[in-house]
């Protein structure tokens, strides 16, 4: 207990100092500042079927279709999309920005960025490492992201 007390005692007088002080230049941050959200394409009229699938299909369908889909999220149909995944609603309509398909797909965030970034292979029994067996999916274009980001702006439809 007293380890607790003295860590929480080191870690105000920490932050107390350093409140209106500028920080060295030789301080590192505590943590990398997040990615912007690419913004939002001024392209009007979008639609699942012509527009946003397409990028799903490309880059998300083989984890997230028909096929077992990860996490129950399916993007391979607009029922599918609305429907969320077993965590619940990963879009909110007509708000982009908050939304967690958008994050996830503008890759944000390390740990709930899609495609995730590939795992390294392991060896086999043999002691040998298999080659990759498909190309992994590529990531959405900042671009691409805008338009997920404008079809959840104009409704999702």
């Amino acid at each position: 207990m007293n380890y607790l007390k003295l860590a929480l005692c080191l870690a105000a007088v920490g932050m107390t100092a350093s409140v209106g002080q500028a920080q060295p230049a030789s301080a590192a941050p505590s943590a990398a500042a997040p990615k912007e959200l690419p913004p939002a394409s001024t392209k009007q009229g979008l639609t699942f079927d012509k527009d946003i699938k397409p990028l799903f299909e490309a880059s998300c369908t083989k984890c997230h279709g028909e096929q077992k889909p990860k996490g129950k999220l399916r993007l391979d149909t607009l029922d599918g999309f609305k429907a969320g995944s077993e965590d619940g609603a990963i879009y909110k309509e007509g708000d982009s920005a908050n939304s967690a398909i958008v994050k996830a797909v503008a890759r944000i965030n390390p740990k709930t960025q899609m495609p995730p970034a590939p795992r390294k292979p392991r060896p086999g029994p043999d002691g040998q490492t298999p080659p990759p067996q498909q190309e992994p999916p590529k990531p959405l274009t900042p671009e691409q992201v805008g338009l997920v980001r404008a079809w959840i702006d104009q409704g999702a439809k």
